[in-house]
């Protein structure tokens, strides 16, 4: 999956030459979601919050690699037998990179509609368990996570709105004892607002 995403950010850098280029500094909301299958192991979404910058490279149809970093949280509740046995909150800091693909399913000087998909891979920064009842770290994350992202974009003249799901492909937990049996994945709901800047032509 690396690789591919290499090889997809140099034909991206290659069709740059040919089609038109911009820049796409972005803002916004999340609220990351983790599946469970344990029992005795609860996860509820809380608001999180990503900034960063998208480029588009092309016409109407684009790629549009980025770099966004952001920070999640996921309140969490540990019981056996019905009875709690710790709560709190679980604060994830993590940078994405993006390699999606778009089309333009709208194309006019006033108004653009957008759809684009594609990998993404999350670098995990930090961990912070806010509450200090969990008792879970850095380490009992992997350091990394694979996802297919996908989602609509809006372009009014200068201005930019995506909302945009992202549907986790790795395993959230690392091998470590207490957390190797806990099979969940992100599901993360994105809604950014920004600026264009760059080539505007659209000729095709």
């Amino acid at each position: 999956m690396k690789k591919t995403l290499i090889v997809l950010a140099l034909t991206g850098a290659s069709a740059a030459a040919q089609g038109q280029f911009q820049v796409n500094p972005q803002m916004g909301l999340t609220y990351q979601h983790l599946s469970s299958d344990q029992p005795n192991v609860e996860f509820r979404g809380a608001v999180g919050w990503q900034l960063g910058t998208d480029f588009r490279i092309g016409n109407r149809a684009y790629i549009q690699p980025g770099v966004f970093f952001g920070r999640n949280t996921t309140a969490v509740k540990t019981s056996l037998n019905d009875s709690v046995l710790a709560e709190g909150d679980i604060v994830r800091t993590n940078l994405r990179l993006k390699m999606l693909g778009g089309y333009r399913i709208v194309d006019t000087y006033q108004f653009d509609l957008r759809f684009f998909a594609g990998p993404t891979y999350d670098v995990l920064l930090s961990v912070d368990d806010k509450d200090d009842e969990i008792g879970w770290n850095e380490g009992d994350f992997n350091k990394g996570s694979f996802n297919i992202d996908a989602g609509l974009g809006f372009d009014m003249g200068l201005f930019t709105l995506e909302p945009s799901v992202s549907f986790g492909l790795s395993r959230v937990f690392s091998d470590n004892p207490t957390v190797k049996d806990i099979g969940s994945k992100y599901l993360t709901y994105g809604l950014t607002v920004g600026l264009n800047f760059g080539d505007d032509d659209k000729n095709d």
